[in-house]
């Protein structure tokens, strides 16, 4: 009979792979070392597959369709972030047995043949799996398009996973990618609720999931913690269980946290005092507003396209026109392509004027992390020749 060998956590921050110069180095290299000791957590428990719960950057999906939940059953996971690319095997058979089972209780999953991947399973592929030959599941979560799914729901999809995998031959390890507490793409994006990260980190050690699990999707955005949805997952997923923390970074903008689930309950002290929720609707991610749409497709085309990119550079103005952008939408992406914040590696900020012309922080942010990164290539590219011209 199948079981779940092993349930993890991690995040997965872009500034991994970029490491910008606003970041501190040490906090990063301890991420990722803890992110190592989750491979070797494979290497214990030997698991026929890893299912990875993971969520999108406006990366994968677009807004013409966004899933709740999807998953991907093609013969490779197809990932590609920061210049880099991975292919690991799916394993199919598991991941297409899992659909049709998960469907048949009544949730209804998306699903993918041809989805291109994130940086959210990116990160996991580069650091956790390496070069493992683990055939992967890579199932997606919605983290940041309103309305999002509870942790509750989250969590009772992990536990029929559970339970479809307890019917059936595999031996498989379940892993989250996301949290803690960050704020892309808005104005709160350098002050993270660390307090709430330290809060819940506390509540799982000590076995009192319910803590997290019952919290809403609008306290999550309240706190910069919608990406723990798939954590909820993998909580469903290992049944009774209490966290080990392998490291917690609080860097410049985002609490970086490494986790592992052990099974059984905890002698536990008593609880703090619950966590203190402004109990507001949805403030930093929703929907964006539909006269924005073709503003939002041009950032999301950026990602993909390195010939839009060069035009961008070349004539953001006519790009624009193309794109039929009004006054306001063209002035914010003039604005944010003057990369005022180039050297500190703050896209954040280079990100505002869209945000504020209609563009979702997210969609915003990553097309500024995407647009800097080649934009430094080019600078430094021009630099040499300059030299040259220059004797």
């Amino acid at each position: 009979m199948g079981e779940i060998v092993a349930a993890m956590a991690t995040m997965h921050a872009p500034q991994l792979f970029t490491r910008p110069p606003e970041e501190d180095p040490q906090q990063l290299d301890a991420g990722i070392a803890a992110m190592r000791r989750l491979g070797q957590v494979l290497d214990d428990t030997r698991p026929d597959a890893l299912v990875i719960f993971a969520s999108d950057h406006m990366e994968t999906f677009f807004l013409k369709t966004v899933p709740t939940f999807a998953v991907m059953a093609s013969d490779r996971a197809t990932a590609a972030f920061a210049g880099k690319a991975w292919s690991p095997p799916i394993h199919r058979v598991l991941a297409e047995g899992l659909l049709e089972q998960l469907v048949r209780r009544d949730f209804d999953m998306a699903y993918s043949q041809d989805a291109e991947l994130g940086h959210s399973f990116a990160a996991i592929f580069e650091w956790i799996l390496e070069s493992r030959q683990i055939p992967v599941v890579p199932i997606f979560v919605n983290t940041y398009l309103p309305p999002l799914p509870s942790a509750r729901r989250c969590a009772a999809l992990g536990r029929a996973i559970a339970e479809i995998v307890g019917s059936r031959p595999e031996r498989v390890a379940v892993l989250a990618s996301g949290g803690m507490s960050h704020y892309p793409g808005t104005w709160k994006y350098y002050k993270p609720a660390y307090d709430f990260d330290r809060w819940c980190l506390y509540e799982l050690e000590n076995g009192r999931a319910d803590s997290f699990l019952n919290l809403s999707s609008e306290q999550l955005d309240e706190v910069g913690n919608t990406e723990m949805l798939p954590w909820a997952l993998a909580l469903g997923a290992a049944g009774e269980q209490h966290l080990e923390l392998l490291s917690y970074q609080p860097t410049s903008h985002h609490g970086h946290a490494v986790a592992r689930f052990l099974p059984g309950a905890k002698v536990n002290p008593a609880p703090p005092k619950p966590y203190a929720f402004h109990n507001q609707a949805y403030h930093f991610y929703n929907h964006p507003p539909l006269w924005a749409y073709k503003l939002n497709q041009l950032l999301y085309d950026s990602r993909s396209k390195p010939s839009l990119r060069a035009r961008l550079f070349e004539d953001a103005a006519a790009v624009a026109a193309e794109y039929e952008l009004n006054e306001v939408q063209t002035k914010a992406l003039l604005a944010g392509l003057e990369f005022r914040n180039i050297d500190t590696d703050k896209p954040g900020k280079d990100a505002d004027p869209l945000v504020e012309a209609g563009a979702h922080p997210i969609g915003a942010l990553m097309a500024m992390h995407g647009l800097q990164q080649e934009k430094r290539k080019l600078r430094g590219a021009a630099a040499p020749a300059a030299e040259l011209m220059a004797h």
